[in-house]
Parts: C-alpha cells; sequence; structure tokens
C-alpha cells in the first residue's frame, strides 16, 4: 500500500515521533496539515482499521517498565499455524513471526517483571510442547525511533543499556497498562486515558513529558506496519562477534543508514552463538541482500560467522503489555 496523497504521507511519517502532548493533539495536527480535526481522526481510524498503523503511543526503552526478552522455538512446519496461534494467544507476547531457519518462530514477550516474564515463557513451552530459546536484551545501540517513509532514514541516537527498571506507582502502572492499546482516537485522548486510571488529563501529558525526558519512552507517536506500506523483504541478521570486540560493531552498524535496529543479545550456547543483531527492512530481498553486504563490510563484521533470517509471515503486532488490562475506569 502507498499513502493515497501528501496528507496521509505527513500523517504516517511526521507524527511517527514527537505526537502532540496537549489536550487536543488531534486539532493540533490539523493546523500543520490544513485540515479538519475530525478529518484527522477519520484518517487515523481508516489506516488503524486497514492495519497500516498499529496503535498511536508509547515505544518504552527496554527494561525501563517491567521485563521482556526475545525469543525462538523450532517448530515443525506442519505444526507452525497451530504452535504461532498458541504463542499469539499469550497476553505477554506482542511481536509473533516467522522467520527462514531452524528456529523459525520469534516472538518478543514482556511482562511487569522477570519472575512473571519466566512463568509466561514455561507457560508457552508447556502449552505448546517446545522448548523456549530466551534470548534477553545486553545493550541496545539502536532501537525503533521510526522509520521515514520517504527516504528509508532513521534518526541516530548513542548507545544505551538495556535499561533501569522504573519505580512505578500503582497509578502509572495503570497507564503502562493503558497504553499498550495506544490512544483511543477521540479528540480529547488524553481526559479520558486518565479517566480509565485515576489521574487527570495534565497529569497524564506531563508523566508522558517526563518520561520521555529522562527516556523510559523512546518516541510517541505513530506506530506504523511496514509490511502494508511495502517494506515486506526484512531480514534478522545475527553475528557471533567476539565479546570484547561487539560493541565497536554494534556501534559502527547502528549509524548505517541501511540498519534500522541494532542491538547486542545473550548467546544461549551450544544452539545460539550470535550476540550481534541488526534489522534491515526493504520492499526488495535482493535490495536488502546488498544493504546487508554494505552493513558487514562498514561494521567490519565480515570475518565473522553470521545468519540470516528472512521474514515470512507475521502472525502478530501489538503493543508490549506490562501489566494486566484494566477492564473499568478507576476512580480518581
Amino acid at each position: 500500500m502507498n499513502p493515497q496523497d501528501a496528507i496521509e504521507l505527513d500523517l504516517l511519517n511526521r507524527w511517527q515521533r514527537d505526537f502532540p502532548l496537549e489536550p487536543r493533539p488531534f486539532a493540533h495536527i490539523a493546523q500543520q496539515v490544513g485540515i479538519g480535526g475530525e478529518q484527522v481522526l477519520q484518517r487515523y481510524r481508516a489506516l488503524a482499521a486497514g492495519g497500516v498503523v498499529s496503535r498511536i503511543g508509547a515505544v518504552f526503552r527496554p527494561n525501563t517498565v517491567g521485563a521482556s526478552t526475545l525469543a525462538a522455538m523450532r517448530v515443525a512446519p506442519a505444526a507452525l499455524e497451530r504452535v504461532a496461534a498458541q504463542v499469539s494467544a499469550q497476553p505477554e507476547v506482542n511481536h509473533n513471526y516467522e522467520r527462514e531457519h531452524a528456529f523459525n518462530l520469534w516472538f518478543v514477550a514482556t511482562a511487569p517483571d522477570a519472575e512473571t516474564l519466566e512463568h509466561a515463557l514455561a507457560r508457552i513451552e508447556q502449552l505448546s510442547g517446545r522448548a523456549v530459546l530466551r534470548l534477553p536484551l545486553i545493550e541496545e545501540y539502536h532501537i525503533d525511533l521510526g522509520f521515514d517513509l520517504v527516504d528509508g532514514s532513521v534518526p541516530r541516537a548513542g548507545a544505551a543499556s538495556a535499561g533501569v527498571p522504573l519505580a512505578l506507582s500503582a497509578v502509572q502502572r495503570r497507564l503502562v497498562a493503558r497504553l499498550a492499546d495506544g490512544l483511543p482516537l477521540i479528540e480529547a485522548p488524553y481526559a479520558a486515558l486518565g479517566a480509565a486510571v485515576g489521574l487527570s488529563e495534565s497529569a497524564v501529558i506531563e508523566t508522558l513529558r517526563a518520561w520521555l525526558e529522562i527516556g523510559v519512552i523512546r518516541r510517541f507517536g505513530a506506530v506504523l506496519r511496514h509490511r502494508p506500506l511495502g517494506y515486506a523483504a526484512n531480514a534478522m541478521v545475527v553475528w557471533d562477534v567476539p565479546d570484547d570486540l561487539v560493541r565497536a560493531c554494534g556501534l559502527r552498524a547502528a549509524q548505517l543508514p541501511e540498519v534500522t535496529l541494532c542491538y547486542r543479545r545473550a548467546r544461549r550456547m551450544p544452539a545460539w552463538p550470535f550476540n550481534l543483531y541488526c534489522m534491515l527492512h526493504g520492499t526488495e530481498r535482493a535490495a536488502v541482500e546488498a544493504a546487508l553486504e554494505r552493513v558487514a563490510q562498514g561494521a567490519a563484521l565480515t570475518g565473522y560467522p553470521r545468519q540470516v533470517l528472512f521474514s515470512r509471515r507475521c502472525f502478530t503486532q501489538r503493543g508490549a503489555r506490562y501489566g494486566a488490562p484494566i477492564a473499568e475506569p478507576v476512580d480518581g
């Protein structure tokens, strides 16, 4: 799918970050793009219904408001859809993909804390009858700051650790849980969010601003699904790099325009010796393969063992759930 016009492209592209943190955010955007506030809302609702926009909301820095891990499983092709459905049904799972590898089912799981996360992974093992490879983040070099639909560029940031847990109050925990599904697509979304968790509209906005300022939220805005926009040739590339060199290689890779994500994860020997991960997104497989060779050269990675895992199918993509959903509004 290509954006239908310049306004739709602007709504998708410009507001992936720096989404207005003010009482009437869609009216603010309307002033910027030259259409009415209700028209902006109608456009976003249509983009969400069409599967292009996953949500509008927060992308949290890993391991700050809860625990998370990348995980993988070996699943026989005949059982893959059944097992993938079991995995996707778990509330802790927010991304679930088939990739080209013997480890062919890859998912991300999140939870309020490490113990709850481990219980969730054990439950998946019990339901599926298969072992789960746990691959927690050690260090991030470039993670999800958005993706420019015009030139394919992504903003670059300096390396950071995997994140330090933030001590959340009960009401903040409720706010994090509500944010999993993004903002409601209504005129005053922060007021509705506050009413649901027991905060005033201004307190919601100030909390989000504070979390952005200290880096707990990496970006706040439209979270896109790239496949409907034509970015279907997506590869996760993993390298086995000596531990004393992996940070330097990761920092170099993170600065290359072809790389959309880059981070270090734990090895799991002997099944999984890889510790450096890069994601490359593109519209054609050949172009991604060519980009990979430029990355290997540019990041001094040509001499290290690697595996290239192209995505085949996306079974689920949704906001990370760091707490149980709230069924009813909470009195303040």
